[in-house]
């Protein structure tokens, strides 16, 4: 058995020439002493983690090192959505593709999600060390391909920089969490997570930094801050941070490749990717009717249907195996549940509140980053409480789980009161909203890590970040779809209709005039109504505009309430299965 000593620095160093009547730590758990239930658990697991050169139980120099690679690869992976998903109305009036600047944001996510599932395998194969290194050049080659887009395909798909972003974020989020839990004994996870989703406290005011960053130059120069940080990022990891010691032999690539479920994550990227290419087609492109909204939107739902079945009756190696539930099937079925379904709160909020204070409160740079500080800094003092009160009460997460999923739905929902003229009480509605879902998206991951058997740890925190990304942006995408209907319903009616009787009766130039205002254009709608003959005195100028803005504002307020209204459903959802939650206190006194 490898004896342990320890220097003045805390830092561990072990004989493996000792022995001992345990034997190794592997022995240890087939040998565990004898005990019936939690008693025995808690003692095979203490054994376990005393004699684990993995495990640090006091801070130390390696440990620091350790924990601050983590913490940027964790930031270096949140940032590329935060910070040009602040910015999405720049960027479509930049580069074009107003219609579909949506997949900005499901280009960026599918592509984290389907490969969060692979991330255990490939650093089986090559190292986790390594294989963050790959994510951190992704992370920084994708913002880049993005900063120096001219068209808005180009930014988005197949080669474009939100997919590269997006593969590199799904590599090095779940690394983080899951190299920072394996660091630290299983009873001060939720500290040491909860430390290092902290460190993110500087990009809270992302929408505010983007929106500087482009008032004082252009909307590009943030993937030059992404790519930087990214890049700093890359050579701390490879200066501070060294793979886990293997307490097991080593397996052939072979036999690792053999056991990874490629059917399964092909139909499952195919299946929603394709589902969800129908939502959004349907959503502005082409009628719900046509061919090209019907073919993938079918075909989505028969890969979906394939895939459940693929993984229920023929995988030998499914992408959630069933051991995941042997310690707590209940609590691990219904966190998975929330997990997903609360993706739609939580990008509901992210990525709707930011368009929305530009489109209804003015496109000032500041005013925009100032109005969106709450999300930033409710989320992350929301998911830092939560995590903190997991140990304080010992475990007791049904009650804090019941308390979060309930002030995540009140406040997501009560984010459709926004109008023109209430703005302050607005930021408090998106203040609470704000920490009910970050006391909700994060310590769902840590209960199901404690929730798993120990050594599956890194493959429910690739699931949990993986379904979580795939219900929010199915939830985006449905949102998205109701949110253009219904703004172009009041779009043509309230906009519409007032420069009708106002400002100009040529439909042309009328329908010219509405569509865009709606893409945020506003720089050539003036320019058509100072130009243009066909506009109506004195309204051929700043009157022109001024009635321009408050009717497009007033549609707005109409269309954004629906999106929140919708995700009442997800939250719904997500109290009633935090009603059949477990408390957890029996594995987190485990260590």
């Amino acid at each position: 058995m490898a004896q342990v000593f320890h220097d003045k620095d805390g830092t561990k160093h072990h004989n493996m020439e000792g022995s001992s009547r345990d034997g190794s730590p592997v022995e240890k758990l087939e040998h565990a002493q004898p005990g019936y239930g939690h008693e025995r658990d808690e003692r095979a697991i203490h054994d376990i983690e005393e004699e684990n050169p993995n495990v640090y139980h006091h801070m130390c120099f390696k440990l620091f090192t350790g924990l601050a690679a983590m913490s940027f690869l964790w930031v270096g992976s949140q940032i590329p959505l935060y910070l040009f998903g602040a910015l999405l109305p720049d960027i479509y009036t930049d580069i074009g593709g107003a219609e579909r600047y949506q997949w900005m944001v499901i280009g960026y996510l599918i592509p984290n999600a389907s490969l969060c599932p692979f991330v255990g395998a490939l650093s089986d194969m090559f190292g986790r060390r390594w294989v963050a290194a790959g994510g951190q050049v992704l992370l920084i080659v994708g913002p880049i391909v993005t900063a120096t887009a001219n068209t808005m395909n180009v930014a988005i798909v197949m080669a474009g920089g939100q997919v590269i972003s997006g593969l590199g974020a799904g590599l090095n989020e779940l690394i983080a969490l899951a190299g920072t839990a394996e660091l630290v004994p299983t009873r001060k996870r939720g500290s040491y997570v909860g430390a290092v989703v902290f460190t993110i406290l500087p990009f809270c005011p992302s929408v505010l930094w983007a929106q500087l960053i482009a008032k004082a130059s252009v909307w590009r120069y943030v993937g030059a801050l992404i790519a930087a940080w990214n890049g700093v990022g890359l050579i701390l990891l490879l200066v501070g941070y060294k793979d886990p010691v293997r307490l097991t032999p080593v397996r052939p690539k072979k036999e690792i490749l053999k056991e990874v479920d490629w059917i399964g994550g092909i139909l499952s990227t195919a299946g929603v990717t394709m589902f969800m290419a129908g939502m959004q087609w349907g959503a502005s492109q082409y009628p719900w009717s046509s061919i090209h909204v019907l073919v993938p939107f079918v075909i989505g739902i028969m890969l979906i249907i394939q895939f459940f079945v693929y993984e229920i009756c023929i995988a030998k190696y499914p992408m959630v195996p069933p051991a995941l539930f042997r310690k707590a099937p209940r609590t691990m079925s219904f966190i998975l549940l929330i997990t997903f379904f609360s993706g739609g709160n939580f990008f509901v909020l992210l990525l709707f509140y930011p368009t929305q204070v530009y489109n209804m409160y003015g496109d000032d740079h500041v005013g925009i980053g100032l109005r969106a500080l709450p999300i930033g800094f409710g989320i992350i003092f929301g998911a830092v409480i939560a995590l903190v009160a997991i140990p304080f009460t010992k475990g007791r997460t049904t009650f804090i789980m019941i308390f979060s999923t309930c002030l995540m739905t009140a406040g997501t929902g009560a984010m459709s009161v926004g109008e023109t003229w209430n703005l302050p009480t607005v930021l408090g509605i998106v203040s609470m909203a704000s920490l009910g879902v970050g006391a909700v998206i994060i310590p769902c991951s840590i209960i199901a890590q404690l929730a798993c058997p120990h050594e599956l740890v890194g493959t429910i925190t690739a699931i949990t970040l993986a379904i979580r990304y795939v219900g929010g942006a199915i939830g985006f995408t449905a949102y998205y779809n109701v949110f253009y209907h219904k703004f172009v319903t009041a779009a043509t009616t309230i906009v519409g209709g007032s420069l009708a009787q106002h400002v100009t009766t040529d439909l042309q130039t009328l329908t010219e005039l509405v569509t865009l205002a709606g893409e945020a254009r506003f720089d050539e709608a003036r320019h058509i109504l100072t130009t243009s003959p066909k506009i109506i005195a004195p309204y051929n100028g700043q009157y022109g505009m001024d009635l321009l803005i408050n009717k497009t504002q007033e549609a707005f307020a109409l269309a954004y309430r629906w999106p929140y209204w919708m995700s009442i459903a997800f939250g719904g959802i997500c109290i009633v299965c935090s009603l059949f939650l477990k408390d957890v206190r029996h594995f987190v006194e485990a260590g």
